[in-house]
């Protein structure tokens, strides 16, 4: 007889294994330990997405996102790609979670120029 509950072969199963090794950052799927990453990203994608942020800025969420994208990538690039530029601060998500983009040097460079204003 089999159990319900240790049907190991059921689809439903598999994938929430997956989403939950995933979230709660498995060994082999986190994109923030550095020692697990197999395989960079090329420079061509990560300027493909910082120009797609900047098109579709506050148009999708995360997943929404690397779902539009011009070039379909494995989703644990777009991962690495979304961390590097959450963490250099080009990218920001709201407060319903929607992606924008935030980084603008020439504005940074005009409020340095302005002699009244100052850095506390």
């Amino acid at each position: 007889m089999i159990d319900q509950k240790r049907d190991f072969s059921s689809k439903t199963f598999n994938t929430s294994c997956y989403i939950h090794l995933y979230n709660n950052k498995g060994t082999a799927m986190t994109a923030k330990s550095k020692n697990n990453i197999l395989h960079y990203p090329q420079l061509d994608t990560v300027l493909m997405v910082e120009e797609f942020i900047k098109d579709h800025s506050g148009e999708y969420k995360k997943r929404a996102l690397w779902e539009h994208l011009p070039k379909k990538m494995m989703y644990q690039t777009f991962q690495i790609v979304y961390d590097y530029l959450f963490d250099s601060q080009k990218i920001a998500r709201d407060s319903e979670g929607k992606i924008c983009w935030v980084w603008n040097p020439e504005l940074v460079r005009k409020y340095l120029q302005n002699e009244s204003l100052f850095v506390r």
